[in-house]
């Protein structure tokens, strides 16, 4: 499994102090693996995506990871491309075996580990949803993708999916204040924002993305809501062709800085790991001199939300 990873010979300094907040981070993209034309295979499918998604964990713990992110719908194809009610079957409860699953790996990795998954909260009633784990395995919490696409062709998510209901957390890890945002979240400034307020240090947006028609958004919607809002951003897309064709998944994960700067970008076409360095006291610096939280006016925006 290839790693690409930044160039961390060098340690800023601020104030002339060797920073200490710094928190190494992974991101996998990666292909999906096997076969969409026999229903029996479902449970062998999801334990072969599984077990690829902790390989790389392994990795990562060896590269010192502290904070691990899969891809949107980890275990699974982006089935979505098509409507089809066996995909229903992919859904799984939270908590249940694959929580604890997950639950166990982040513990015996010491990893922050961000699961998307597909949820099933009762029958009938299923989110697209991310799962975070402390890395002593302490289930922290959901996010539930808010804003949920049906575009034609290949997106049709709200045959699978309901609207997200659980807000935009903001969940307070062993290493930094995480928030997450899944794939078309990021079109949406309002809830990029809603994170920063709730005091997000880091943005995870694991996404299913693939060539076409936004593929010119991938490198200018996250460094603007990670420079608006003065914190990190991860963004995560896997790779590869699946069976509907309807598009290369062009990977490209990578993390940007309070300031929109690159720190690291993974291939268009190799599955592999990104690993990337993030100094959180970098955040406290960039607010310090650009201001928006401060000159914000919310009393002028409440239009906004009757429009």
């Amino acid at each position: 499994m290839p790693i690409r990873q930044e160039n961390i010979s060098s340690i800023p300094l601020v104030s002339g102090v060797i920073t200490l907040r710094k928190v190494r981070i992974g991101l996998v993209q990666a292909t999906w693996e096997g076969d969409v034309s026999d229903d029996a295979s479902i449970e062998k499918n999801i334990e072969k995506m599984v077990r690829k998604h902790e390989g790389f964990a392994t990795i990562a713990r060896q590269q010192e990871v502290q904070i691990l992110c899969f891809q949107e719908l980890f275990y699974g194809p982006y089935f979505c491309a098509e409507q089809d009610r066996r995909w229903y079957k992919y859904a799984q409860p939270i908590p249940g075996p694959l929580t604890k699953r997950m639950q166990k790996l982040a513990e015996e990795h010491h990893l922050v580990l961000i699961v998307p998954m597909y949820e099933e909260e009762s029958v009938g009633v299923y989110y697209n949803t991310a799962v975070i784990f402390d890395s002593d395995g302490t289930q922290l919490g959901k996010f539930r993708k808010m804003h949920i696409p049906h575009l034609d062709p290949g997106f049709w998510e709200k045959f699978y999916f309901r609207p997200g209901n659980l807000g935009y957390p903001v969940f307070n890890t062993s290493v930094a204040k995480v928030g997450i945002y899944i794939c078309y979240d990021r079109h949406f400034p309002e809830g990029a924002r809603a994170l920063g307020l709730n005091g997000a240090e880091i943005v995870f947006n694991p996404s299913a993305t693939v060539a076409g028609l936004s593929e010119h958004l991938w490198s200018i919607e996250q460094p603007a809501h990670a420079v608006a809002n003065g914190y990190f951003m991860a963004a995560i897309n896997r790779v590869g062709e699946e069976p509907w064709k309807t598009g290369m998944f062009y990977g490209s994960s990578y993390i940007v800085d309070p300031r929109g700067q690159l720190i690291v970008q993974g291939s268009r076409d190799k599955e592999e790991l990104i690993v990337g360095d993030v100094d959180l006291d970098m955040i406290r610096e960039v607010r310090n001199v650009w201001q928006f939280y401060r000159d914000r006016r919310p009393d002028t925006y409440e239009d906004l939300v009757r429009k």
